[in-house]
């Protein structure tokens, strides 16, 4: 299943919808404007397990651009549209993209890329052009909207945020099987697990370039539904925007749940979400207060799931386990887990460690950096694979995440996790966002504190730091609350709630001039 079906049996049927504006993309002219771009591509002598990259806003170009590709036998990546050009240009080179599709929002950084990436050949750009570039409209425009003779499918080669280092290229194989014959395995869940069909609207609110927005829409798309893309998340044009176009689907991080629990009531309760049957959220665990209020608010139909772009296992957790089971990310649905020590001993139930998966073989590897793959696997298992997160299964096979292993405190030789602090402080009303590091201390080797961005009108003062220190004694364990708070205009969090923390850590470590990179 692929825009082409749906391109023969519903052409004039909305694929995208800009939530905003409403301009709306068919599904004849999402199959027409991605078989152009394929033939283009072709013609350029890219062939199945070539590589292509998208550096583009929320466009609703977008879409097109990475259908060409899949449909091709083609890996794309999609680069992240906050980058500088020397983070971009290093993703645009290692990938070894060539061709690449900007934009002329993206100019600025899109004029520099071509310096860092010599071995593309194809440099692209919709809306208006830039010195290097070709226009992406009339380029298309020279070939024919008619399939490749053959069409293999192809597959997403996304890079890691980056958030301890050089980001990573995640390769995962070719599908092995044509375009046409199925939705993929991100199709496979969402028709199963949420109940997915042609008759889907499904909001998607978080930058394409992401991996659950992309994965997420493309099989949305695959499955016949009609994706409404915002072109960036804000509090009350998501609430309107599942009001106007009467969305049935959609899916969140928990960032965007507590800022919209921030809202106030009369905002809150002045739209109708009648339409809204299932809301997924993923990409860091919900603090289990916040994910509470969303029940209250919205109802038995908050869905999550645990995995990572890598999809090396997954667990999924439907409102009722979670209501019976607070703070669990579910159950697995593919990939066994095996919770182990740092040495790689597995660990009884109940006790926090590594979280690996379990698959009949090693199901993916980090892009030319055997290094890099060796260090997530199993020492004495390769097909165990973990991606970093600490946390332990109950006795009824639950899985609860504590942490990351590299946010992980040790002050006087106890584990600390701050995720549990940051739960616990993000329900303070005057709290907007929070991080919990680790900061040198001569005493306990690391102490806890805690960074907060304030909520809108309420000042960062040595009152309100005092104000959340007793508040944190209150409700967490002496030997884990912070021993100060200091206070950041705002965190360094990107639109897909992900936070940098290490930028933070690195302050207190003496590591000034860090960046992302």
């Amino acid at each position: 299943m692929y825009p082409g079906k749906w391109a023969e049996l519903l052409p004039d049927k909305a694929a995208i919808v800009h939530a905003i504006n409403g301009e709306t993309v068919s599904y004849k002219a999402l199959n027409d404007r991605s078989n152009q771009l394929a033939q283009l591509m072709w013609a350029k002598g890219l062939r199945p397990g070539d590589h292509a990259a998208i550096f583009m806003e929320n466009n609703l170009r977008y879409f097109e651009v990475v259908w060409a590709a899949l449909r091709s036998g083609l890996y794309i990546t999609t680069i992240n549209r906050y980058l500088t050009d020397e983070e971009a240009g290093y993703i645009l080179d290692n990938s070894e993209a060539q061709v690449i599709v900007s934009s002329r929002k993206l100019g600025e950084v899109g004029r520099a890329l071509p310096r860092f990436a010599p071995r593309c050949h194809t440099w692209l750009m919709v809306d208006g052009t830039e010195d290097g570039y070709e226009s992406y409209e009339s380029a298309i425009a020279d070939y024919p909207a008619k399939p490749l003779a053959d069409e293999p499918a192809g597959q997403l080669m996304l890079y890691s945020s980056g958030t301890t280092g050089r980001p990573k290229g995640i390769v995962r194989p070719l599908p092995g099987n044509k375009i046409h014959e199925d939705a993929g395995p991100v199709g496979a869940l969402q028709k199963g697990l949420w109940g997915f069909d042609e008759n889907t609207v499904y909001l998607s609110p978080a930058p394409l370039y992401h991996s659950a927005p992309i994965g997420f829409t493309i099989a949305a798309l695959a499955l016949g539904g009609t994706v409404v893309m915002m072109p960036r998340f804000d509090e009350l044009g998501a609430l309107q925007a599942i009001e106007d176009h009467k969305v049935s689907h959609s899916q969140w991080v928990p960032t965007m749940f507590t800022r919209m629990l921030k809202l106030p009531e009369a905002d809150r309760a002045g739209y109708d979400l009648s339409s809204h049957q299932v809301a997924i959220h993923a990409a860091a665990p919900c603090p289990a207060g916040i994910k509470q209020q969303m029940f209250d608010w919205w109802g038995p139909i908050i869905y999550e799931y645990y995995g990572g772009t890598e999809l090396n296992g997954l667990t999924h957790c439907g409102p009722h386990d979670w209501l019976s089971h607070p703070g669990t990310v579910g159950k697995p649905v593919f990939g066994i887990i095996h919770i182990c020590d740092e040495e790689g001993r597995e660990l009884p139930n109940g006790e926090p460690g590594i979280v690996y998966f379990e698959l009949p073989e090693m199901p993916f590897s980090y892009h030319n950096d055997a290094d890099k793959t060796k260090d997530v696997q199993h020492p004495d298992h390769a097909n165990w694979s973990a991606l970093g997160d600490v946390g332990y299964v109950d006795d009824e096979g639950f899985l609860y995440l504590t942490d990351r292993a590299t946010f992980m405190i040790i002050s006087g030789g106890v584990n600390i996790y701050p995720q549990e602090i940051e739960d616990q402080l993000i329900m303070h009303p005057k709290v907007a966002d929070i991080a919990v590091v680790g900061v040198p201390d001569p005493e306990m080797g690391e102490a806890v504190k805690a960074v907060v961005q304030t909520a809108d009108g309420v000042a960062a003062d040595d009152a309100l730091a005092e104000e959340l220190l007793a508040y944190a004694r209150e409700h967490i364990a002496h030997y884990k609350c912070p021993k100060s708070v200091d206070f950041m205009d705002e965190l360094p969090r990107l639109p897909t709630g992900k936070l940098y923390k290490r930028l933070i850590k690195d302050k207190y470590w003496g590591k000034t001039g860090s960046r992302i990179v």
